[in-house]
């Protein structure tokens, strides 16, 4: 029998540049030598790949491929809400997931440069209830690198009994915040690196902390709208379900039918680590203001988007599709990942829950790349149709 689908988040396999690599704000003719990929153009290696896992059901979902800010390629299939006969599309809004901690990273970089935040600064500096072991020992780095030793506040025990209760987003920061305070990390702060939800809910806590401001409010304010990111918000689990442009996640029951993930889902609202809501063409533009430098002060980017902690590297494609390209060299940057790939650096972030959220963002600053994918299907091939582009794009590079 299958266990009850989580709102566990994952990262994604993808990422970033070295420590110290200042990107460019735009690439240069001499970086641009190549024309589109034949593989890439509307009928190409790609898109019949993608077409072929959406017939056979294993995609649903859109997709955007841009370069220079430039649509390349656009596709949506399967539909956003089964019951109703709703089809996704390019303005269809889709749970991120894990992506959403992106958001919550150029927040504290914001404040940072505002000289609100300090990277070395210790936990106990912004929020107060934590034994002293962890106040004067985990800093913001440490949270914003996944080494702070925390791991998934939606693992803790009395978790998913306290989710149910929360009917407010600030009744969620509030609760998510309490039930880490009462937790252990895994580790000491800086001694390796684990995956953490409950790290970026900290840093949306320290957001609060230092604006007095609620988290939702200033992320709404100082990330979505001044990207100009006019569909991405937070949603209540009310929203989801009754918006006909918001799709659904569907994940498969033991007997392999789809299940309406909304259906199934507890909480009322996303949080700093996760599930936030956005269209393909939203999370593209944010990525391509980052790496050029729109987002933050000058010197400030680079920081963001640079790598500090080395990972182990990952396989070419979690199924061994033989897809795409491993990366040279991935780095654990100040919020998404960094790759070193066929001599070029990228930055990304992926997500998923069994919910049915599956979801990446993929820019290569140096050729003007952008690739956003973004599922309402359980499963693994999200990360092959990323892997693939990644592929066609590094070819020959």
């Amino acid at each position: 029998m299958l266990a009850r689908p989580s709102r566990r988040s994952v990262i994604g396999a993808l990422g970033v540049a070295s420590a110290g690599l200042a990107l460019p704000a735009t690439a240069s003719a001499d970086e641009r030598p190549l024309p589109v990929p034949s593989g890439l153009l509307p009928g190409g290696t790609f898109d019949a790949y993608v077409a072929a896992k959406a017939a056979a059901d294993e995609f649903s979902g859109s997709l955007l491929l841009t370069r220079d800010g430039r649509t390349v390629l656009s596709r949506s299939y399967g539909m956003a809400d089964r019951q109703r006969a709703v089809p996704n599309g390019p303005d269809t809004l889709f749970a991120l997931a894990s992506v959403t901690k992106l958001f919550t990273a150029l927040a504290v970089h914001r404040l940072a440069q505002q000289r609100k935040i300090t990277y070395g600064a210790r936990l106990g500096t912004y929020l107060d209830g934590f034994p002293s072991s962890v106040a004067d020992n985990v800093t913001v780095h440490h949270l914003l690198t996944h080494t702070s030793g925390f791991g998934d506040v939606h693992m803790l025990p009395g978790y998913e009994d306290a989710e149910a209760r929360w009917t407010t987003p600030e009744q969620t920061m509030k609760g998510l915040t309490d039930l880490i305070r009462h937790s252990e990390p895994g580790f000491e702060p800086g001694a390796g690196w684990g995956y953490s939800n409950s790290g970026y809910v900290l840093l949306g806590a320290i957001v609060e902390a230092v604006t007095g401001m609620s988290y939702y409010d200033y992320v709404g304010e100082y990330v979505f709208a001044a990207a100009g990111m006019t569909r991405t918000r937070f949603l209540t689990r009310p929203q989801w379900q009754s918006g006909r442009s918001i799709a659904h996640p569907y994940y498969p029951d033991e007997q392999g039918r789809w299940t309406d993930g909304v259906s199934e889902a507890r909480y009322i609202v996303g949080d700093p680590a996760g599930d936030a809501f956005t269209t393909c063409a939203d999370l593209d533009r944010f990525g391509r203001l980052l790496w050029r430098g729109k987002l933050l002060d000058p010197g400030w980017t680079p920081l963001m988007l640079s790598g500090k902690v080395p990972l182990p590297p990952a396989p070419s494609a979690p199924t061994g599709d033989g897809t795409g390209v491993p990366a040279q060299a991935l780095f654990q940057c100040y919020g998404p990942v960094g790759a070193l790939v066929s001599g070029q650096w990228t930055f990304s972030h992926g997500g998923g829950s069994t919910l049915g959220v599956s979801t990446s963002v993929e820019v290569f600053p140096g050729t003007g790349w952008g690739v956003v994918v973004l599922s309402n299907h359980a499963g693994a091939v999200v990360p092959d149709i990323a892997s693939l582009a990644r592929k066609l794009i590094t070819a020959g590079r």
